[in-house]
């Protein structure tokens, strides 16, 4: 039962239930000069031990629940909602009495905007607190948070003190809050980014020209100069071929001598207490994903009271909304819906449902996830081991579903390298660890620092890398994996390819428009593995046609290569192509080499006539850089999410969440619904 639905009484006696503005402005004396409420307790009564003498938990669940808050970073409120222990009319009706303060019925008497406008409304969310009114000289302050009243006044604007505090759940807090400043806080999750390093400022008409005009200037020097310009392209191909083997090879190594290391260590320990954790997972036209989904999520073994699901839904998102219409979440889940803008993508959506966050670490899951089960408790022990000059870690992303056909199969081999060898060692080296877009965790504090993701960047997790990097923040790669479905369908492959290269393209313009600057944030060697990653790739794509003419050479037909080069250095290009293709075998073989994957093994050598589908990505990318570069090309999700695809050596926990896919109680969605705080 909701406080808000609680009848009226006609008393103010701290019992929980909400009043009306008139009835609290009768039970308010003058409020003396500088003083703020709560005023000191010499010994204020235990929560506990109030919701007992009310009758409204036994014994042995508060016993319990004490245990669980001596090793988790967690009130007791949450820990007793969570577990269904209390409801939330006796929750509130007992902080009244601990606090002896009143409950307010923000829906009912809505706060003075103009008092949300002074403090922030992003400050007013991440403290559980909004401006009620102003009232007798004092500012009426409504939160779910008493504990933290005394020390919250302290930062407030001493033009509007003194402070009194007043108290309603933290779901009302929210509504309240959307309900006057709703515009304002979808539109600082547009703008976070400092500009100087977002895609919003981007130039396009200029962009636009300078393509063009290198387009028209490539295909005029083909006419006039054909020999010197293929010359100059062919160069600059193999130049960036040998960068890219020199860097897999680097970090292949790398994480090779890391793992015997890692093998010698002292076993890890988990942290004291443990922290609240908020894993935003963004939705858009799911209509068939949601049950499989909280199933999923469900395997969790985080301990629910300090597990912070938000589903994020865009507003105009009916299908999605429709999928989660009458069903009734858990209390550790919850839906965030972000209001209709100009722009329509996930680092949008991922910006404004931050403020929602409840947790110290902030993740990212995607739709189609299956995370292991354990993985959270690895997020918190290596949060735990390292220092915060480690503000993001990253998990393994993996495929359930590899057997489904070929492109299913060399998708997984492509990731398992990318993410078993390529990152793990370029962390290792100290380089710049592009991130992948879900599994990703994140010191809150370090977060909020830069600004959250460019709501304008189509590949935010590569920015935001580069941008943890120029900060001076390292990312670090943990052992632990999320599965998800394959995209196994060759036109879908392309979209999603050619979004993840126009992101590409777009991150390296922005990062370089001050490319001194960049040097001197990232010093010498991680600037030049920025180039390599970034740059060399979208090179690697785009120019992949000169490359494969070189087939003509072993065929006998003539190559304009013959005329640039001495039969000795056209050997020795051979040479380069054989050494990058048996790389490329090696690391894919050694990738897949685990009980779960090593029927991958024959297919590695295929994916020599894989990759010429990125060609057709990275062209398309261009295009959409130049005519539309903030739009999202959609991935559809659950396709061949079915147990049947499911590899050999797939964890239990996961095999089970996706086969009991049965109907999970869904609650009908409420826009930034939180549990109440005690």
């Amino acid at each position: 039962m909701h406080p808000a639905n609680l009848k009226r009484i006609p008393t103010l006696e701290p019992t929980g239930a909400p009043v009306s503005l008139s009835a609290f402005l009768k039970s308010q004396s003058p409020v003396p000069a500088n003083t703020d409420t709560p005023r000191p307790v010499a010994a204020r009564r235990p929560l506990g031990q109030i919701l007992l003498e009310m009758g409204a938990i036994s014994p042995g669940n508060l016993l319990k629940a004490l245990a669980l808050r001596n090793r988790q970073d967690v009130r007791l409120g949450d820990i007793l909602l969570s577990h269904g222990w209390v409801s939330d009319a006796d929750l509130m009706a007992g902080l009244a009495r601990q606090w002896k303060a009143t409950v307010v019925d923000l829906l009912a008497e809505r706060p003075d905007p103009r008092l949300i406008d002074a403090i922030g409304p992003e400050t007013c969310l991440k403290h559980g607190m909004v401006p009620w009114r102003r009232i007798g000289g004092a500012t009426i302050i409504a939160t779910s948070r008493p504990e933290h009243f005394r020390d919250l006044t302290a930062s407030l604007p001493d033009l509007y003190a003194p402070y009194r505090m007043v108290l309603a759940p933290e779901r009302d807090v929210h509504d309240s809050l959307l309900s006057r400043r709703q515009t304002a806080l979808i539109r600082r999750a547009e703008v976070k980014v400092d500009p100087a390093e977002s895609c919003r400022t981007r130039n396009e008409e200029r962009a636009s020209r300078i393509a063009f005009g290198t387009l028209a200037a490539v295909t005029l020097g083909l006419w006039i100069a054909p020999i010197a310009v293929f010359a100059l392209l062919f160069g600059w191909v193999m130049l960036t071929l040998i960068a890219a083997m020199g860097l897999k090879a680097a970090a292949f190594l790398a994480e090779l001598i890391g793992q015997r290391r890692d093998r010698a260590r002292t076993p890890e320990t988990l942290p004291a207490r443990l922290p609240i954790i908020s894993v935003m997972v963004p939705l858009f036209r799911e209509n068939d994903i949601a049950e499989r989904l909280i199933a999923r999520l469900g395997r969790l073994t985080y301990p629910k009271e300090l597990l912070d699901i938000l589903l994020v839904v865009e507003e105009d998102d009916h299908t999605t909304r429709r999928a989660l219409d009458g069903k009734v979440l858990p209390r550790w889940m919850r839906v965030v819906t972000v209001p209709t803008g100009p722009i329509k993508t996930k680092p949008r959506a991922l910006n404004y449902a931050l403020s929602f966050c409840r947790g110290s670490v902030i993740g990212v899951y995607d739709a189609e996830d299956a995370p292991d089960p354990e993985q959270l408790h690895t997020v918190a022990r290596r949060f735990a081991e390292t220092g915060p000059e480690v503000a993001c870690v990253q998990g393994i992303l993996d495929y359930y579903n590899p057997r489904t056909n070929w492109l299913a199969r060399c998708f997984t081999i492509e990731y398992a390298a990318w993410f078993r060898a390529m990152l793990p060692g370029l962390a290792r080296l100290g380089l710049v660890v592009p991130l992948g877009g879900t599994t990703l965790f994140f010191r809150r504090e370090a977060l909020e620092e830069l600004g959250g993701w460019d709501a304008h960047n189509v590949t935010e997790d590569a920015d935001l890398g580069v941008r943890l990097a120029r900060r001076g923040y390292r990312t670090e790669l943990i052992a632990t994996v999320t599965e998800e479905e394959a995209n196994c369908r060759a036109m879908p492959w392309v979209k999603q390819r050619s979004r993840w290269l126009k992101g590409y393209a777009m991150t390296w313009a922005v990062h370089m428009r001050d490319p001194v600057q960049l040097w001197r944030d990232l010093g010498t060697k991680r600037f030049i593995g920025v180039q390599i990653l970034i740059l060399g790739a979208l090179s690697q794509y785009i120019f992949a046609p000169v490359l494969w003419s070189m087939w003509l050479v072993p065929l006998g037909f003539w190559h304009p290569v013959r005329d640039l080069l001495t039969p000795e250095m056209v050997t020795g290009l051979m040479v380069v192509f054989g050494a990058s293709e048996l790389l490329h075998i090696v690391v894919g073989v050694w990738a897949v080499r685990g009980r779960g994957h090593r029927h991958l093994i024959p297919w590695v050598p295929t994916l020599h006539v894989y990759f010429p589908l990125g060609a057709l990505a990275g062209w398309k990318a261009i295009y959409e850089v130049i005519v539309k570069p903030f739009y999202w090309d959609k991935t559809t999700h659950g396709v061949f999410d079915t147990v049947t695809h499911t590899v050999p050596g797939t964890s239990s926990a996961l095999v089970t969440a996706i086969r009991a896919a049965e109907p999970v109680p869904v609650a009908a969605p409420r826009t930034a619904r939180a549990p109440l705080i005690d």
